[in-house]
């Protein structure tokens, strides 16, 4: 297991217990693995429901055992809450958010991170954006779909940028935390179950799905390793350039965002990938308060009992710092395999889970789900 060093992570952990003693995060905000446990779901962006409505919904939730909900307020078009800089679809979170409080349900705003579709960026900064092994830029020649233009975590204006975003969210009085998604590069190789839908066979990483290769990544990597990757005979398997990569992501998240967050007292999660490795995501060093990995069997080709062994290896990992809370797709799973989803993840270790997503919940998944928790 590849985490650097155990005395490196062992460093990491005083550090992270410290910056929440500072915050005032103590651990008793954060359920562990002890007791109930604390389950979240993901709610998409969705203006359509009344606040009455909202409020019915917010009220089965928690009967159901829902503990925390994840609305999107950023889908890296338009913002959904009132930001002084993002194009604004609406006050969303303002409106829900004191009706789920109302409930006793924390809310933790979901916000994309690195793709980036505001116009305005696109043709003002294409700089910004990532480029792949071929010299493609994610602005103009996104990978797999159109939605994909990633930005490149080396540039001091993308890290301000994503940055800017924790901020105005950490403002949030009665928001309880920021929750990331997309914290990461494109995916190198696609989930097994997903590459037959873009027809194509990835058995190992090809270049024009490699990010990132910009003047900026291939600079730097040459001023510290000695060599332009670009002129590697076969730069993917080569241990140092994976490694810078890992590197740009994390110290995003633990150099400019989680203590943003921190300092707002504010908690920060982040929903991360089983298969890190594909996506630069080394989520196991992240200073975070929780991790949320999408355990979507289904995509990787795998039954439920899968699930238990990646909460199992994720718990592992974390060396026991933080809560890992299972991800489960629920498009995959009727009622009955929703109930073995959750105790396989309790099984393995999770502290909870988070159902992707609360409006594929049916009448029978609740119910379902709900008697899960009169046990």
């Amino acid at each position: 297991m590849d985490r650097r060093t155990f005395m490196r992570m062992s460093g990491m952990t005083a550090l992270s217990m410290a910056t929440r003693r500072e915050c005032g995060l103590t651990l008793d905000k954060i359920q562990r693995n002890i007791g109930k446990p604390k389950h979240w779901a993901w709610i998409t962006t969705d203006l359509k429901p009344s606040l009455d409505e909202w409020k019915q919904k917010f009220s089965r939730m928690r009967r159901a055992g829902i503990q925390a909900i994840l609305p999107e307020i950023y889908n890296s078009r338009k913002s959904y809450y009132a930001s002084r800089r993002l194009p604004n679809g609406g006050q969303w979170l303002e409106q829900i958010l004191p009706l789920a409080k109302a409930e006793g349900i924390e809310v933790h705003a979901w916000m994309w991170s690195m793709p980036c579709n505001v116009s305005e960026i696109v043709e003002k900064h294409p700089d910004w954006f990532a480029v792949n092994g071929l010299g493609e830029s994610a602005a103009t020649k996104p990978a797999y779909v159109n939605y994909y233009k990633f930005m490149c975590p080396s540039h001091p204006e993308v890290r301000e940028f994503v940055r800017t975003t924790v901020s105005e969210l950490a403002q949030m009085e009665a928001l309880t935390g920021i929750h990331l998604d997309y914290i990461r590069y494109p995916d190198v190789i696609l989930a097994e179950a997903l590459q037959p839908k873009y027809r194509i066979v990835q058995d190992k990483e090809y270049p024009q799905y490699d990010y990132c290769y910009c003047e900026r990544c291939r600079e730097e990597f040459k001023k510290k390793n000695g060599t332009d990757p670009l002129k590697m005979n076969d730069p993917s398997a080569n241990e140092e350039w994976r490694n810078f990569r890992y590197e740009r992501i994390t110290r995003l998240v633990n150099e400019d965002l989680v203590p943003v967050a921190h300092q707002a007292k504010k908690q920060i999660t982040a929903a991360v990938f089983p298969n890190w490795e594909n996506v630069r995501q080394q989520w196991p060093v992240w200073k975070l308060d929780a991790v949320l990995p999408m355990l979507y069997h289904r995509y990787y080709q795998k039954d439920i009992p899968w699930i238990q062994e990646q909460v199992s290896k994720g718990v592992k990992s974390l060396s026991n710092r933080i809560p890992l809370y299972s991800g489960l797709f629920v498009p995959s799973l009727n009622p009955d395999e929703l109930a073995q989803a959750v105790e396989a993840s309790m099984k393995g270790g999770a502290s909870g889970v988070s159902l992707f997503n609360a409006g594929s919940m049916t009448d029978a998944h609740w119910k379902r789900f709900g008697r899960l928790q009169q046990r």
